[in-house]
């Protein structure tokens, strides 16, 4: 295993799409031909105007085909006492293909990911933990937030 960590271009854009929908079966079991259809064509999208910019992925590579990856999306806000720069991150789509799964993969770019959200001055860094991933995420450094309040959400119907 020949495994070397970047940053993901442009050019990795079709893999990305295939590893996010990976992703999503992983996370929820299944997705739908025209849940798939749906993502392919907004993640083409997204990926073009937002990689590098606002959204920073860290791959591993093994022979030149990415196997792992993490997502760093990086919001600026009004400056509060959560961040006093307003600008924070939020660690997004955590992956390994299955075959390259407990090697330390995700543990290294998770590292350079936060080396890299120093770097650029983030406030903080957030994430929302899957149970598997929960003891990864403690062992470098998470810990739970303190809720000061209640998350809610509002969700349009199609």
């Amino acid at each position: 295993m020949d495994i070397v960590f970047t940053e993901a271009t442009k050019e990795d854009i079709e893999d990305l799409i295939k590893l996010r929908i990976a992703y999503m079966i992983d996370d929820f079991g299944k997705v739908s031909d025209s849940e798939k259809e749906c993502m392919q064509k907004q993640l083409a999208d997204y990926f073009n105007r937002k990689l590098g910019d606002e959204l920073i992925v860290f791959t591993a590579r093994d022979g030149g085909k990415i196997v792992a990856v993490v997502y760093l999306h990086i919001i600026e806000m009004p400056a509060s006492l959560a961040a006093l720069k307003g600008l924070y991150g939020e660690v997004l789509n955590v992956y390994t293909e299955p075959a390259y799964r407990r090697r330390g993969l995700c543990t290294a770019l998770m590292k350079k990911l936060l080396d890299y959200g120093k770097k650029i001055g983030l406030d903080r860094i957030d994430l929302s933990a899957t149970e598997k991933g929960y003891p990864l995420y403690v062992k470098i450094g998470f810990a739970e937030k303190e809720q000061r309040y209640t998350d809610m959400r509002y969700k349009y119907k199609s």
